[in-house]
C-alpha cells in the first residue's frame, strides 16, 4: 500500500487539490451554515487539509502506526465554537471520504491499471481512518458543545437571580440582565414558584413551552426557569396571554404553585417573585386547584404575610374550637372550611360532606356557640375565614410526622402501661 501511494503521490496531490475545490463548491452551495460562517478560501484550505491527513493516516495505519488525530480534534473544537452544526461537519467530511477514495483509484488506473487490485486491501484501511478522524471530531465537537451548554446555563441563571432577587425598582443590572435574556423592556410578566414537593418533576414536564416565536409560542407563554437547591422559579413572560394560562399550563402536574402579580417591566420582577412566594403559602396541599394565584388569595396571603398575628387571629378567634378533642376540632374545621368555599350554602355544603342540611347546619351553630362570632354577620364572617385560612397554613407548614402523631392513648395496653413498639419508626 505505502509503495504504490508512493508512486502516485504527485498525480494524487493533484487530484486531492482538484476535489477540495469541488467539495468547498458544493459545501457552499448547499450547505447555508457552511456559507455563512467561512469564505471559499477558508474552507477549501481545511477541506485540503483534511483529505491530506487522512493520506498520512493511511500510511501511518499500514505501517501499524496510530492515526494522528489532533487536527481532526481541534476541528471538531473550532466548528462547535464557531456554532456550525454538527450534521453539517459530518456531511462534508462523508463527501470527503468518498472523493478521496476517488481520487486514489483514479491515479492509480492512470498510473498503473494493472495495479488497482493490490489498492483494493487499503478501502478498509482509509475507511478505518476515516473512521477514527470523524469520531475524534464528533467526541471534541459535543464535549466542547456540552462545556458551552453549561456556560450558557450557569450565565442564563446568574441573569434570572439578577432578576428575581434584585431590589425593587429600576437598576442598570436588572436592565441590562432583561436585554441579555431577550426580554423585552415592557410588556406583561409574572413569577412561579413551585414547592418542593414538586422536586423530581422535570422542568421541561412542568411547562412544556417552545421558545418566543417558535412552533407552539402563540398557545401558551414562555417560560424561563431557575433550577434551585430550595426549589423552582419561572419567569413567565406573559404576552397575550392571561395570567390563568398559568394555572392551565401547570393544573395537568398537580404540583403546588403560587403565581405572583402581572408585572409591566423586568425591574418589577423581584416584587412579584416575592408575592409568588407568598402565594404558594396559601396553596391548597390536596383537593381543588393546586395552583394559586395572589390576586385570588389576597386575605390567605394576608394571612400568611404575618406570622406572628396570624398565630393571635387562630387563638382569639377559634381558640375555643383549637382545644376540642382531635375528632371534634376536626370536624368543625372542616364544615366551617366546607360552607365558606360553598359560598354559605348550607345544602352545597351538606352535599359536599355527604351529610344531612341539618347536620350541617348544627355544627355550624355549635361554632357560633363556642366562637362567640355569628355566621350572619359579615364581619364574624371575614374574621373566621381569616382563621380558618391561619389554621391551615399552620397545618400545612407542620412536619408530617407531627401532623400524623398518633394519639398516644392508642398505644397503651390492657393493664394501662405504655408498649413501645419493637419497628424502628420510618
Amino acid at each position: 500500500m505505502e509503495r504504490i501511494i508512493e508512486e502516485i503521490r504527485e498525480d494524487l496531490s493533484r487530484r486531492i487539490a482538484v476535489a477540495a475545490d469541488r467539495l468547498a463548491d458544493r459545501t457552499l452551495a448547499e450547505d447555508p451554515a457552511y456559507a455563512a460562517l467561512l469564505g471559499r478560501a477558508e474552507l477549501r484550505e481545511r477541506i485540503h487539509h483534511t483529505l491530506h491527513q487522512a493520506v498520512e493516516g493511511l500510511l501511518r495505519s499500514s505501517r501499524g502506526l496510530p492515526v494522528e488525530l489532533a487536527d481532526a480534534r481541534a476541528v471538531g473544537t473550532l466548528r462547535a465554537e464557531q456554532g456550525l452544526p454538527l450534521t453539517s461537519l459530518l456531511r462534508t467530511n462523508r463527501r470527503g471520504g468518498r472523493l478521496l477514495w476517488q481520487s486514489l483509484t483514479e491515479a492509480v488506473t492512470a498510473h498503473d491499471r494493472a495495479a488497482l487490485p493490490r489498492l483494493l486491501p487499503g478501502a478498509a484501511v482509509l475507511w478505518d481512518v476515516l473512521d477514527q478522524m470523524t469520531d475524534a471530531m464528533t467526541e471534541s465537537y459535543r464535549r466542547t458543545e456540552a462545556a458551552h451548554a453549561d456556560r450558557d446555563r450557569e450565565r442564563r441563571a446568574a441573569l434570572l437571580d439578577v432578576l428575581l432577587d434584585g431590589a425593587d425598582g429600576p437598576s442598570a443590572a436588572a436592565e441590562a440582565a432583561a436585554a441579555q435574556l431577550g426580554l423585552p423592556e415592557r410588556g406583561r410578566f409574572t413569577v412561579v414558584v413551585l414547592a418542593a414537593d414538586a422536586a423530581g418533576i422535570p422542568v421541561a414536564a412542568v411547562a412544556p413551552v417552545a421558545p418566543a416565536g417558535g412552533p407552539g409560542a402563540a398557545s401558551a407563554p414562555h417560560v424561563l426557569w431557575r433550577i434551585r437547591a430550595d426549589g423552582e422559579l419561572g419567569l413567565v413572560d406573559l404576552g397575550h396571554h392571561p395570567l390563568e394560562s398559568v394555572r392551565e399550563l401547570l393544573a395537568p402536574l398537580g404540583v403546588r404553585a403560587g403565581v405572583g402579580p402581572v408585572v409591566e417591566a423586568p425591574a418589577e420582577l423581584a416584587r412579584a417573585r416575592r408575592l409568588a412566594a407568598l402565594a404558594l403559602r396559601t396553596a391548597p396541599e390536596s383537593e381543588g386547584p393546586r395552583t394559586a394565584l395572589l390576586d385570588e388569595r389576597l386575605p390567605a396571603a394576608l394571612v400568611a404575610a404575618q406570622a406572628e398575628l396570624a398565630g393571635r387571629l387562630r387563638q382569639v378567634v377559634l381558640g375555643p374550637v383549637l382545644a376540642l378533642p382531635a375528632e371534634d376540632r376536626r370536624t368543625l374545621l372542616t364544615t366551617l372550611g366546607t360552607w365558606l368555599a360553598c359560598r354559605g350554602s348550607t345544602t352545597d355544603a351538606a352535599q359536599r360532606l355527604y351529610c344531612h342540611r341539618n347536620t350541617v347546619s348544627n355544627r355550624l351553630r355549635r361554632l357560633e356557640r363556642l366562637t362567640g362570632r355569628s355566621l350572619s354577620d359579615p364581619r364574624h364572617v371575614v374574621e373566621l375565614a381569616l382563621a380558618h385560612s391561619a389554621v391551615l397554613q399552620r397545618a400545612g407548614a407542620e412536619p408530617a410526622t407531627r401532623r400524623a402523631a398518633p394519639d398516644p392513648r392508642a398505644s397503651r395496653t390492657p393493664g394501662g402501661r405504655a408498649r413501645r413498639s419493637p419497628r424502628r419508626p420510618a
